[in-house]
């Protein structure tokens, strides 16, 4: 009697590879697209916080306060982009802005 040899065959283990390579294919674009619309949507809760805290400075004073105004009396610590964009304050009743494309309080209202 022949002996039976167990294991995978070539042709068994390219069959996984490629379904593994497919699933990942499918995976990783809906992954990345998350990422990016969860860093979107805490930069515009920092943009929002940063607003609200100008309308308590602003109580008080008058002007355009700048990040130190805001630290910290109406803000524990200075927010950051999660994205790497830089935070323009401006003056009180204008929305805070960032500097990536997308990131504002004004297109997230649609």
């Amino acid at each position: 009697m022949a002996k039976k040899e167990k294991g995978f065959t070539f042709i068994e283990i390219m069959l996984i590879v490629m379904i593994m390579a497919f699933i990942l294919a499918i995976a990783v674009p809906n992954a990345l697209r998350a990422r990016r619309s969860s860093m979107r949507y805490t930069c515009i809760g920092n943009l929002r916080q940063l607003d609200s805290a100008k309308s308590l400075w602003a109580t008080e004073h008058s002007g355009a306060p700048s990040m130190e105004d805001l630290i910290p009396d109406h803000v524990r610590v200075a927010p950051e982009c999660p994205a790497g964009g830089i935070y323009t304050l401006g003056e009180v009743g204008n929305n805070t802005t960032c500097s990536i494309e997308g990131h504002s309080i004004d297109e997230n209202e649609e």
